[in-house]
């Protein structure tokens, strides 16, 4: 039999960490990437635990890196093959547009899209070849609405969606499957760590510092219902299973219906509703 291979990006910690886990239970050997590996012990010793060290193999990469990204390459040509890619890595860029020097900006898009397609365009020869492969790229519910003070992921999540519908529709004939994951809020550290708010907009003198006070208000208010992020590498564990995924999965509390509410009400309606979720969480 041919060995089932997967890349996933971004596997240090939250999804990626677990998603690695989640194909190795399916019988994938899996190339778990982060920039920094010796945080990577926590998943070697996960997966030792589950009776997974073999198939689990660590492999340094900053997806931003063109060095970084040729030794990916180098490492996917001696493997031969590629069966799935989860384009995970990422981080989430906040603050105010007046506020956000437009460095942020690039640095937001070179990981979350430019990055993306990097890694992407390295599996991309081995999967046309082999006629056969899934990417799975992870978006976000910001992908499909904005948020004030999320502009730099936001912008950077339509990229991805509209990047991967051309993906999808290239690779077809390839018999290459291309699907996208919309999670809502999950418990993982993109929010804390992994949240990079400019600095002007974190200054009490700061002309936004009542809205930064209401987006913070909201955030910590609705942590407490963010989803455990396990349904996220489960999800993505049955969707490697499916012989025709769909292309779009939004996934967690609330999210199927508030982007169906977004696209059916008034815009003007829409802003009420963003304005009374803010206000709302300032007066808890």
């Amino acid at each position: 039999m041919t060995m089932k291979t997967a890349v996933v990006t971004g596997s240090s910690s939250g999804f990626g960490f677990l998603t690695a886990l989640e194909l190795a239970k399916e019988g994938y050997t899996v190339l778990a990437t982060m920039r920094n590996l010796t945080k990577g012990n926590a998943l070697l010793k996960q997966a030792e635990e589950n009776g997974l060290e073999d198939l689990i193999v660590l492999q340094e990469l900053d997806v931003t890196s063109e060095e970084s990204i040729n030794r990916l390459k180098e490492v996917l040509l001696e493997m031969g093959r590629v069966d799935v890619l989860v384009n995970n890595a990422g981080f989430a860029g906040a603050g105010f547009i007046e506020e956000i020097p437009v460095s942020e900006y690039k640095a937001q898009f070179n990981t979350n899209v430019f990055g993306m397609i990097s890694v992407t365009q390295a599996v991309l020869p081995l999967m046309r070849r082999q006629k056969s492969g899934t990417i799975i790229n992870m978006s976000s519910i910001s992908g499909r609405m904005g948020f004030p003070g999320l502009s730099p992921y936001a912008a950077s999540k339509y990229a991805v969606e509209g990047w991967s519908e051309c993906l999808r529709l290239e690779m077809n004939a390839f018999g290459v499957k291309v699907v996208l994951l919309e999670p809502g809020s999950f418990q993982t550290n993109i929010w804390s760590s992994g949240k990079q708010v400019t600095e002007m907009s974190q200054r009490p003198d700061s002309p936004y510092a009542a809205e930064m006070r209401k987006l913070k208000a909201y955030t910590e208010s609705s942590a407490e219902t963010y989803g455990d992020p396990l349904e996220i590498a489960k999800t993505i564990a049955a969707i490697v299973r499916k012989k025709n995924p769909r292309f779009r999965y939004p996934i967690g509390k609330g999210v199927k219906l508030t982007i169906w509410l977004k696209e059916r009400v008034s815009w003007q309606l829409w802003e009420t509703i963003v304005k009374k979720m803010l206000n709302k969480a300032v007066l808890k």
